[in-house]
């Protein structure tokens, strides 16, 4: 079962930040999340910048940038580090924010034997554990993995698919499982953490139809959403194997090619990969 109608009405989304004309312009942000410590919204552009924007004071300022490369998934840690996914140099890259250290290459291009391909996203658990999803693969053929990477660096190959273009990642709130949005075949998946924490079976639980799924998170209420990058909507992943339709821009306008968000309280802050800005939807009616 499927409502296709969407639960909120045009008027709950609006821009909160519009980077079409700051300085530095806010260049096509994927990933996204707020400091722990200042609030402040970090998130990455598609030639190789890392933001960070105070939304209060409405300004943006340039943090770091990859010459060359396009950034895509951003988490925080608890400890207040950023970690970021550079697609086009393969890496995966920290900053640990306050600490006037310098940014660290946890990833080059390689984990052990494993070339990356395309990292895309990431998850990181209140322990510091971080999976990263690893893109490749179309609707008929799979490829790609999932990497688990721990609080001093180490990383290994934890779940190695096969996906159908391994896009957005979420850590269930308990910690039991990784759910994957695969945006090839256009359906999420999820994969068990074991009590050893190795990856148990791919379980796919959710066929999306026409659309593209891509970041995955849990709200304020326990249940999953996804953005997803076409058409311009907000879906929930229901239990019961169901999806609800939450928001929708059949314009592409206030949503244009949403990627990730993150819950500020009862709003959800998306970013747009189309476009310049980043936009925040009252989620209120939806999180009853």
């Amino acid at each position: 079962m499927e409502t296709s109608t969407p639960l909120l009405p045009a008027s709950n989304a609006r821009v909160i930040f519009d980077g079409f004309r700051t300085t530095p312009v806010l260049d096509h942000p994927e990933g996204l999340d707020l400091d722990p410590v200042d609030g402040s919204l970090w998130c990455g552009g598609e030639a190789g910048q890392l933001f960070r924007i105070d939304l209060a004071a409405n300004s943006i300022e340039l943090i770091h940038q990859n010459p060359g490369g396009f950034i895509l998934g951003l988490r925080f840690t608890a400890a207040r580090e950023v970690i970021w996914l550079d697609a086009v140099r393969r890496q995966v890259l920290r900053l640990a924010v306050g600490t006037g250290r310098p940014f660290e290459v946890l990833v080059d291009g390689a984990i052990g034997d494993h070339q990356l391909v395309y990292p895309n996203a990431l998850d990181v658990t209140d322990d510091g554990l971080i999976y990263v999803s690893d893109s490749e693969g179309d609707d008929q053929t799979g490829g790609g993995a999932i990497y688990r990477l721990t609080a001093d660096g180490s990383a290994e190959a934890w779940c190695p698919g096969p996906f159908h273009f391994a896009n957005g990642v979420a850590v269930s709130p308990d910690g039991q499982w990784l759910y994957v949005s695969e945006s090839a075949s256009r359906a999420v998946c999820r994969v068990a953490i074991l009590p050893d924490g190795s990856a148990g079976v791919i379980e796919r639980r959710w066929r999306l139809g026409d659309r593209v799924p891509d970041g995955l998170v849990f709200g304020p209420d326990g249940r999953l959403y996804t953005a997803c990058y076409y058409p311009s909507v907000i879906l929930r992943l229901e239990w019961d194997g169901s999806v609800t339709t939450v928001y929708e821009d059949p314009i592409g306008h206030l949503l244009s090619n949403p990627t990730n968000m993150v819950f500020v309280g009862t709003d959800a802050l998306v970013a747009n990969l189309g476009r310049w800005h980043i936009t925040s939807i009252d989620m209120r009616a939806a999180l009853t």
